[in-house]
């Protein structure tokens, strides 16, 4: 594959998980983040990064001829002068994103691609009186992108054909899964479907109907079995012997029952300080990195399983 270039803005954890993402596919990467102390931890952070997928046999060469395709740039001139790509990962302030993409639309070539990571924001609300704007779009991925390959494809109402066309070819170069959302909508897919199933989960605590403990049991060893390997909708399919149809006939009823008595939760602050006081209990807040570098290493682990071996087609 011919290197491209790549521009990541934003050196925090997603930033350091695309620079990764980038770099073990032949990108050349350059990152650069407005605070230099953010900046001087990054490579430091990413080699660790990398040596743990390299203990789980998820890189084809050495942690050095990964790492060294990622250098760092205090100025953003030099970091997005001959990018194809630029990936952004600031906060989710939409006035700082406006800002960055005017600098961006400035200072890179016309046929680079500015793409942001935002969850949340259209990219619509940042783009719209931008030069440029038709080469702009949402890339919205999953935390931590090195380990999870969804990424999410949004342009605003002006973003080209072309620019979709040529940002899903660039992910899927990239070992990433690109999707792309048809039009422009809050929270995208992922957001979406996680909140239907966040709120349910929180609304039943709430009502008393289980604890946190045993929601998330539910959730870990119960419908995430299957759904770490197949969607919703293969699920349904092979759940009845007539397939979806089949389902539908089934249990469409059950379902139309549920949703008719289904509450809503309202984000309560008695609720979720009741929940994180349960959830303190299992895991200190001193913690939370430690864990969080824990799940880490099991994401490694279900990729390395679901890795296709040499031998297959």
């Amino acid at each position: 594959m011919q290197a491209k270039n790549i521009a990541v803005i934003g050196s925090g954890r997603i930033g350091r998980a695309w620079s990764i993402v980038f770099a073990r596919n032949g990108f050349n990467v350059k990152l650069h983040d407005a605070s230099q102390d953010m900046l001087a931890g990054a490579l430091p952070a990413i080699r660790d990064s990398v040596q743990d997928l390299a203990s789980f046999d998820l890189i084809d060469e050495p942690v050095d001829t990964i790492v060294a395709r990622i250098v760092t740039c205090e100025h953003l001139a030099d970091g997005v002068a001959d990018a194809d790509l630029v990936q952004e990962n600031i906060a989710e302030v939409v006035e700082a994103k406006r800002a960055l993409f005017i600098e961006l639309d400035r200072l890179t070539r016309p046929d680079a691609l500015l793409a942001s990571s935002t969850s949340g924001l259209p990219a619509s609300t940042f783009t719209e009186g931008l030069q440029g704007r038709a080469r702009c779009l949402v890339a919205h991925p999953v935390n931590p992108p090195s380990l999870v390959p969804l990424v999410e494809l949004c342009g605003a109402p002006w973003t080209s054909q072309e620019t979709m066309e040529r940002a899903r070819a660039l992910y899927e170069a990239a070992g990433q899964k690109p999707v792309t959302v048809n039009r422009e909508i809050s929270g995208f897919l992922l957001n979406r479907l996680q909140g239907a199933v966040l709120d349910e989960a929180l609304s039943l605590y709430e009502q008393g109907y289980a604890s946190a403990d045993d929601l998330d049991t539910v959730m870990r060893d119960g419908l995430a079995m299957r759904w770490s390997f197949m969607g919703p909708f293969e699920t349904i399919d092979l759940n009845a012997p007539g397939g979806v149809a089949d389902y539908a006939a089934r249990y469409g009823g059950t379902y139309r029952s549920i949703a008719a008595g289904r509450k809503a939760f309202d984000w309560s602050d008695e609720t979720l300080g009741k929940l994180d006081a349960e959830r303190r209990a299992v895991l200190s807040r001193d913690r939370i990195e430690e864990r969080s570098r824990w799940r880490d290493r099991r994401l490694m682990a279900l990729l390395a399983h679901r890795r296709p071996s040499k031998d297959e087609d």
